[in-house]
């Protein structure tokens, strides 16, 4: 069975998000959510296969294609949840720790097989209004963006 720990508890922890679903769009709450945790310092990772880039990252058109050097502490999801139990399988191979589906998303199946990888899990809950309301930010981390290989790094100013 999966742990059910409280929301604030989980995103005290977290780091990386990988935001599933993660819109361009100003306005959307795919967008501004998400936009609200990197300005809490959290890395968002954009998982959408439409856009190349939101809000400064670039965005992975799945799960499986975020490169492993990357940490995915949460899998947040902007899906319906038809589609969760599907994210949550990739998550489960992916490595990360919880899966949380924002307001308005359930779904039972996608419950049952984090209960079964045992992931911590939450649905019908709100990642931004969690961190606005116990006013957390994320330590110190590294960018998704910086961790390219050195050699597809632009060379540091005056060098």
């Amino acid at each position: 069975m999966s742990t059910r720990p409280q929301p604030a508890d989980l995103l005290a922890v977290a780091r990386h998000v990988a935001v599933v679903g993660m819109s361009d769009t100003p306005g959307k709450p795919a967008h501004d959510i998400p936009a609200e945790l990197i300005r809490r310092d959290y890395a968002v990772i954009p998982v959408n296969p439409g856009v190349e880039e939101v809000l400064g990252q670039p965005a992975f058109d799945s799960l499986e294609a975020v490169p492993e050097e990357i940490t995915v502490d949460i899998v947040n999801v902007f899906r319906p949840g038809e589609e969760a139990p599907d994210i949550v399988r990739s998550a489960v191979r992916r490595g990360a720790g919880t899966i949380w589906l924002q307001t308005g998303i359930t779904s039972d199946e996608a419950r049952a097989l984090a209960d079964e990888a045992g992931l911590a899990y939450l649905e019908d809950t709100c990642i931004g209004t969690t961190a606005r309301e116990h006013d957390l930010r994320a330590q110190r981390h590294k960018p998704h963006r910086d961790l390219a290989a050195p050699e597809t790094r632009e060379p540091p100013a005056g060098s």
